[in-house]
């Protein structure tokens, strides 16, 4: 009796480590509607994959749960609707622009609008400090100014005191 308990109690401690298989439907005209909504859906554990590439548990049970609507017949907006409404916008690759998006749509402009105020003030200050350096010419006569011979014929500085040996 112990030991039917035992193998009974092993034998559903099993069934814990399982995970959800990928049901296999042979028709083809349901893969293909699902591949086609899986393309645009996210993944909501890997978020840089659709449903349709990821491997995650949660991305098996959505396609899934699309397979079951399209047994049930229920078109594609349906099945789109059905998941934003259950997980939110965040769910669609291509979110709808209104107003809880809008920074999705609009905040790779502004960042670029952004960079470029950033890139413009940058050469501006660049070319006003460019413009003003002493030119050759100028440089030149600095450079005269500056030195003056020593009495032991090393140059030194303007108002520098020449070493003596």
């Amino acid at each position: 009796m112990r030991w039917l308990v035992a193998a009974l109690a092993l034998a559903l401690a099993t069934l814990a480590f399982g995970q959800a298989e990928e049901l296999a439907h042979p028709d083809a005209k349901v893969e293909q509607r699902l591949k086609a909504l899986a393309e645009e859906l996210r993944c909501l554990v890997c978020q840089n994959q659709t449903i349709a590439d990821s491997n995650a548990a949660l991305a098996l049970d959505l396609r899934n749960q699309i397979r079951a609507q399209i047994a049930e017949g229920r078109s594609d907006a349906q099945i789109r609707d059905y998941m934003v409404e259950r997980y939110g916008d965040f769910v669609l690759y291509r979110p709808p622009l209104k107003a809880s998006t809008l920074a999705l749509w609009l905040g790779p402009a502004a960042l670029l609008v952004v960079g470029a105020f950033v890139f413009w003030g940058v050469v501006r200050r660049r070319s006003i400090e460019t413009a003003a350096a002493p030119g050759a010419e100028d440089a030149r006569r600095i450079e005269a100014l500056l030195s003056e011979e020593s009495p032991a014929g090393q140059a030194t500085p303007r108002g520098a005191k020449p070493r003596r040996k």
